[in-house]
Parts: structure tokens; sequence; C-alpha cells
């Protein structure tokens, strides 16, 4: 192994990293709050170390040179890997802080209004929200919590069953359609298709069968590949959706949307407030999962009709 003090100095290649991002010393040095002459100084340092030039400096800006370009190559993702690790560190012991991943749906439609009730209670604690699709069990560990869909069973994550995967007809409460009497007199109204092909979610097809039915997606019909993109077609009154009744709940106890039918598709998957086994949690993590858990809704009655 290469003796650590072969390095150059690690300030000098942050600051070429920036300098090699941002095109500019002036730019660079805005962003690291230091001088151009600073900045200037430690490029130089690089260069004598190395005994190669990085950057070629002309009147409208920095050039990289080839063993620039090189250099930048290499030390960028251990850069960044250094940057995330110490963020990673700073959040796991700020016990004022609680770090939650979940898709955007989710994220939107259910946690964000309960985080919003969560800081009326709790103002000492600040909740993070962030969202992202691509959201798996094998990419928690930046975050105190995760809210993960499926059957529950990670090895590797606790996981707390937050809401069932319910799924429902809704449309617009104007829509010029009939309570249907049976499953089969939907098939008959203008169906929102989801492009559902990317994605591990229920379609119309899938609905359907689920009722022992049958159906096709017609080649003219309006077709969205996201289900946030399907709740806003049905309240613009585009036609009869598939809705997941933790985000449409809320429209439609306040008269946006209307259900159609007492028909529903349950799964039998929740969506979890998942964490790492490995890790425990922190004061500010465990007095929101406390309130959470605590205040969760009861489950939703009425004449609900699943096949």
């Amino acid at each position: 192994m290469a003796a650590i003090g072969r390095l150059p100095p690690l300030n000098t290649l942050i600051s070429f990293e920036a300098v090699a991002r941002r095109g500019s010393m002036t730019a660079a040095a805005s962003e690291l709050h230091l001088s151009q002459s600073a900045i200037s100084k430690q490029i130089k340092t690089l260069e004598t170390q190395l005994a190669i030039p990085l950057l070629q400096r002309h009147a409208r800006g920095i050039v990289l040179t080839a063993a620039g370009a090189s250099l930048l190559d290499e030390i960028t993702p251990v850069l960044d890997k250094l940057r995330n690790g110490v963020e990673r560190v700073r959040l796991e012991h700020d016990s004022t802080t609680v770090n939650i991943i979940a898709t955007h749906a989710v994220a939107h439609y259910w946690l964000f209004p309960r985080v919003t009730e969560f800081n009326q209670h709790h103002p000492e604690v600040t909740v993070n929200i962030h969202s992202n699709n691509a959201i798996h069990q094998t990419n928690l560990d930046d975050y105190d919590f995760g809210i993960l869909y499926g059957p529950g069973n990670w090895p590797r994550l606790h996981s707390d069953p937050l809401f069932a995967e319910r799924v429902y007809p809704i449309c617009h409460p104007d829509l010029a359609v009939n309570e249907p009497d049976v499953v089969e007199r939907l098939m008959n109204y203008p169906l929102i298709q989801l492009d559902s092909r990317a994605w591990d979610c229920i379609d119309w097809t899938a609905w359907f069968a689920h009722f022992g039915l049958e159906y096709r997606s017609p080649a003219s019909a309006a077709t969205f590949n996201q289900v946030t993109l399907v709740y806003h077609a049905a309240l613009e009154g585009l036609g009869v959706g598939l809705g997941w009744d933790f985000m449409v709940r809320r429209a439609i106890d306040t008269g946006r949307l209307r259900r159609l039918g007492p028909f529903s598709y349950i799964s039998g998957y929740y969506d979890y407030l998942a964490y790492s086994r490995g890790r425990p949690l922190k004061p500010a993590a465990q007095i929101f999962r406390q309130w959470l858990l605590a205040n969760l809704p009861d489950p939703i009655g009425g004449p609900d009709m699943d096949g």
C-alpha cells in the first residue's frame, strides 16, 4: 500500500476539483469561501507536487490538460464519497434531525401532511423528506427511515406497517357515470389507463383480473405512466381512474373526487416504515416513529367489496 504521505494535500485536490467543475477560479473561490489567490496557490502546489500541468489558463477561462482531465476522473468519485460519508455521519449524530426517503406519491400525499402535523407537536425536531421513486431496501443507509412497499420481510430492516394497499375506481364528482352495481359495468366507462410496465403497480388489466374478469385496454384510451398523473387526470374529469386509497382519501373526503362503486382490490401488501437493524435509532428518530405509529388512521370502514 502506498504511503499516505505521498498524497497531495486534500485541500489542493478539493480546490482543483472545484475549479475543473466550475470552469473558473473565481467561481471555485466563491464556492469554497476562499480568495482567488488562495485557489491559484493551491493549484500551483498541486501541479508542483505532481510535476505535471493540470490547467491551461486562457482569457475565456480554464481548460483541463489531458493529465488534468484524467486526475478529475479519478478524484471526483472519491471526493463525492468522502462528502457523502461526512454528511451521513453528521446527520446520524444530529439529535434534532430526521431524514426520510419515500416515493414521490407517498411523500406528497401521505407523508407530508403527517410531518406538518408532527412539527406542530414537536417543533424541536426537523424532519427532512427526500422523494425518489427508485427507493429500495439497499439504499436506506443514508436515511433514518424509508417508506417501502412490499411484503415487509426484509432481513436487514425493521419494518412497521403504515397502510395497506387498497385500489378502487375514482372520478370527478361531475363525471356523468352511474354507480356500478357489478364490476363488469365499469368496463364500459371511460377508463383512464395506467401504463405500469416500468412500475410494480396495478393497472386496469390486473385490477379486473383480481375479480376474475379479462380486460384489454383500448388503443385510443388516455394513458399515463404514473399513478400521480392518473390521479390528476381524474381530478380534471378525463374519466375513471384507479385510485390508491392513501393518495385519494383526502380528495374524496373533501368532495374533489368521487369513489365509484364499493369494489376494492386489497393486494395484501403494505407500505412500511423501514429502518436498519444494524443501527440504533437516534432520539429524534425514536420520537418521530413513536408519534407516527400512535397517530395512524383507523382502518377505513364502509362497504368494501374485495374480489
